[in-house]
Parts: C-alpha cells; structure tokens; sequence
C-alpha cells in the first residue's frame, strides 16, 4: 500500500488537478481553521472562524460521499468496510455541528461539543489521509485521479455548507436530497454575511 498521502509529493500524488493533492489541500486549511478557532478569544472572531470552518468542512464531506467513496467501494478491496468507518466519522461530526448550531453564541455545552466535533475531524482527516486515500492512490491510475478531483471540485461548490441530519451518506439518496439543501444553505450563509457587514457599520 502507498504511504500516507500526507508525506508525498504533489507529483507522487497525480499533480495539482489529482483528488489527493485537493484532498490534502483542504484538509490543511480545514487544519488551520480549528487551530486559528482554539487561538481567539473574542467570542465574535471564533463565530466567524467557526462558520467558515463548517462551511468547509461540510461541502468536503458531501463530495467525498458523493464522488470518491463509491469509487473506493468499487475499486478498493475493503472499500465498503473503509467507507463505512469515514461515513460513521461524517455522521457523528453532523450531530455535534447540528447541536452546535442550536445552542447559543458562548454557552459551555457549545464549546465543549466544539472539541468534541474538531477530535473527530482530526481522526476523519487521519484516516481518510492515512487509509483510505492511499489505497484509492494504488487501485486507479493518474489519470483517473485527476477526473475524480475535477469533479469533486465541481460537486464541492455545489454543495450544502451545514449539518443536514436528513442527508443519507451514500448516493443517490445524498445527491438527490443535497440539491435543495444546498440552495437553502448558500441563502442562508449570503444572508448571514449580509447581516454580519451590516452590524459592523
């Protein structure tokens, strides 16, 4: 099996366009979101920190479920047992956002759910880099692993950007239900955006 796709090259990935190096790239930023959120203190700039990182976190997830997974499951050996530990990760990270949408700006039970959902983000991030993604690396060729990140890249703009607990994890259901979901999340993070630059004024 190929080593963790954390300590390739972007050539011994498949280059730029390869799903590992996209994947790579925005697990680093999804990385650096959680570390600049444990470094504030005011209240407001962890928010918008925090909204940022689920807006990314969500989307990432949604094309993995959508794209790359039932790729893994037809091409990898163990891919339904790998998949399925990834989409559990995905499920219990969507309850704990979901939970810490609900709960008010500074409560403790928030913040507490926050380190809850960033360790299991961290672990997603190590097993997908670690597992999953090399045996992907070793069943398809390059040129496969550059048409699966253009179309992820495609999917991820399209998708929802919050915790839907209705979502299925696995096709057709997720892309069916994404849809709508998606074109209501975007409103609501253009609004959100909207009424925060208004407050500043």
């Amino acid at each position: 099996m190929s080593k963790t796709i954390k300590e390739q090259t972007v050539e011994q990935l498949g280059g730029s366009r390869s799903i590992l190096v996209r994947q790579r790239r925005e697990h680093q930023q999804i990385d650096q979101l959680m570390d600049q959120y444990l470094t504030l203190d005011d209240l407001h700039q962890r928010e918008r920190v925090l909204k940022q990182l689920v807006q990314l976190v969500f989307s990432h997830a949604f094309a993995e479920e959508t794209v790359l997974w039932p790729v893994v499951r037809a091409s990898v050996p163990d891919g339904d047992e790998l998949t399925a530990r990834v989409e559990d990760e995905h499920q219990q990270i969507n309850d704990l956002v979901a939970d810490i949408e609900r709960l008010p700006v500074g409560a403790p039970d928030r913040e507490e759910k926050a380190q809850r959902a960033f360790a299991l983000i961290r672990q997603d991030i190590r097993d997908e880099e670690d597992l999953l993604l090399p045996r992907l690396q070793d069943a398809v060729n390059t040129a496969r692993l550059r048409t699966l990140g253009t179309t992820w890249a495609a999917v991820r703009e399209t998708a929802p950007t919050h915790p839907h607990p209705v979502i299925p994890r696995r096709p057709p259901g997720n892309a069916l239900l994404g849809v709508p979901l998606s074109v209501y999340d975007r409103v609501r993070d253009a609004l959100s955006i909207g009424s925060a630059s208004r407050r500043r004024r």
